[in-house]
């Protein structure tokens, strides 16, 4: 059995320690909280090798962006979406389609414009536009394929700034619709 002296088993029990310190990192790094990235400086360009890349003793460094927040896109309801709640039944679709309304009326004239169906039923189309509709116009609803071409009355009008919401209900049935009853 080995005897040392207090002074020397102290000595190496605070050799021991220290070296354990020096070595041990005191946190691992936690990139939730901010670390920033180790590989990157900041505001420094990455250097080219002649192989394919960066030398991998000359990386840059950048830390990484502030936390923040932002809405997200899910609570961003379109105008049509809220009118959309109206109609129970009513599908998000996305149909690029041309609608004429003709001047039916002395004075009035035609309106022509390009829309997107946002929301359809298996009888309604809701829209968005520019024109100045009103209840129980009477539109001719055209896709580019002409697939869809049929004649559609306008049932509920909401104004915008800007903006004219519109939900028309097709006045014959439409055998092609993408929404089936």
């Amino acid at each position: 059995m080995l005897i040392l002296p207090f002074r020397t088993v102290v000595s190496l029990v605070l050799l021991y320690l220290h070296n354990r310190v020096f070595w041990l990192p005191k946190a691992l790094p936690n990139r939730e909280e901010g670390e920033p990235n180790r590989t990157y400086k900041v505001g420094a360009e990455p250097v080219r090798t002649e192989s394919a890349g960066l030398k991998s003793r000359e990386r840059a460094r950048i830390a990484l962006g502030q936390t923040g927040t932002e809405k997200a896109r899910a609570a961003q309801t379109s105008t049509v979406a809220e009118l959309a709640r109206f109609f129970p039944e009513a599908t998000p679709v996305r149909i690029p389609v041309q609608f004429t309304r003709a001047g039916g009326e002395a004075g009035i004239p035609g309106i022509e414009e390009r829309t997107v169906i946002e929301f359809g039923t298996s009888r309604e189309v809701l829209f968005s536009c520019t024109a100045p509709l009103e209840f129980a116009d009477v539109l001719r609803l055209r896709n580019s394929d002409g697939s869809l071409d049929t004649d559609a009355s306008v049932v509920a009008v909401q104004y915008q700034p800007g903006a004219t919401i519109v939900a028309a209900r097709f006045l014959n049935s439409v055998p092609n619709w993408i929404v089936k009853p």
